[in-house]
């Protein structure tokens, strides 16, 4: 009997040693962004807090730079199994889920604040309830990315001024809006190749957060940065739906309290790093120019109205109306 009970004993302790390990959950989270990134930096942080919130239950590791496959691949990976979280862009989930997509909308966003404030209104609530009814996803927080202005070897101040103006722009709906509207040449070229395209004279000018602008070097082969912020961009922190629904509300308010902190910290860091870079460029000798950007707000709205790219016009008056 004693031996039995020794036996018991040791396989009680065993149990007791070994049940925190099982416990643990180990998640991966994905995303393409260089580990410099703020982005990145931030996620690496938000996965110690949400470990150290949850007493060590969730053990996440951060895969940067595409590691885990190219932006498709993990927002494809969220619904496969693969991917437990991920950093994306809004694109992506408007494919299955279109009404989000109205955040590419030329001119939708004053500017980085305005998103922002977007990302706590109940027109966004609304957004992510949509799209994780259709998809089970959750969208736990809104990272601002950067608003995208342009480059040329020629200034201006209006919409006019772009008349006849080469441009590089992604083949995509909103992208082309704005220089289509203005008389402009939108002309899709592979992003890996817009420095030389610029270089070489194929294309005049091309559009792009101030951040990129910098790291792709796209200054040394333009002449004037034109402040046109035609597209506020932003990034979401997703949570798949076979972890999202096995979390316990204590455990959502965690993930959603920390994803929240540090989407806040990276916008904070991405809008310094902005206003830094208009004084970095000037002093590289390029023009930085205000532009009227109401006369390509006006040009946008009457050529691709938001009900051409298939959004609704509530949706878009609702987000405009955000203080």
């Amino acid at each position: 009997m004693k031996r039995l009970t020794l036996k018991a004993l040791l396989a009680a302790a065993a149990v007791l040693v070994a049940g925190p390990a099982l416990a643990q959950t180990k998640l991966k989270w994905a995303h393409v962004y260089e580990t410099s990134e703020p982005y990145h930096t931030e996620s690496v942080w938000a996965a110690e807090e949400i470990k150290k919130r949850t007493n060590g239950k969730f053990e996440i590791q951060v895969f940067p730079a595409s590691s885990l496959g190219k932006e498709t691949d993990i927002n494809q990976g969220m619904t496969l199994g693969t991917v437990d979280m991920i950093i994306s862009g809004p694109s992506f989930a408007a494919r299955s889920y279109p009404r989000i997509g109205i955040a590419y909308y030329p001119f939708i966003f004053r500017d980085g604040d305005h998103l922002l404030a977007y990302s706590k209104s109940d027109v966004f609530k609304e957004m992510i309830e949509g799209y994780r009814q259709k998809t089970g996803i959750q969208i736990l927080a809104y990272t601002y990315y950067g608003a995208r202005h342009t480059t040329s070897q020629r200034d201006f101040k209006e919409c006019a001024g772009m008349k006849g103006l080469k441009i590089r722009v992604p083949d995509v709906p909103a992208y082309t809006a704005t220089p289509k509207a203005c008389g402009a040449n939108p002309t899709p070229i592979a992003f890996a190749e817009v420095y030389l395209a610029l270089q070489n004279g194929t294309v005049d000018a091309q559009e792009n957060p101030l951040t990129t602008i910098e790291a792709k070097k796209f200054y040394e082969v333009q002449k004037h940065i034109m402040l046109t912020g035609h597209i506020v961009d932003g990034l979401t922190t997703q949570v798949a739906p076979h972890v999202w629904t096995k979390l316990s509300d204590a455990e959502k308010k965690v993930f959603t309290d920390v994803a929240l902190e540090a989407a806040a910290r990276a916008s904070a860091k991405i809008k310094a790093r902005e206003k830094e870079l208009v004084d970095v460029f000037k002093s590289k000798g390029l023009g930085v120019h205000e532009v009227d950007r109401e006369s390509f707000r006006q040009a946008v709205l009457k050529s691709s109205p938001p009900e051409s790219m298939g959004f609704d016009r509530k949706d878009y008056d609702r987000i405009i109306a955000i203080k």
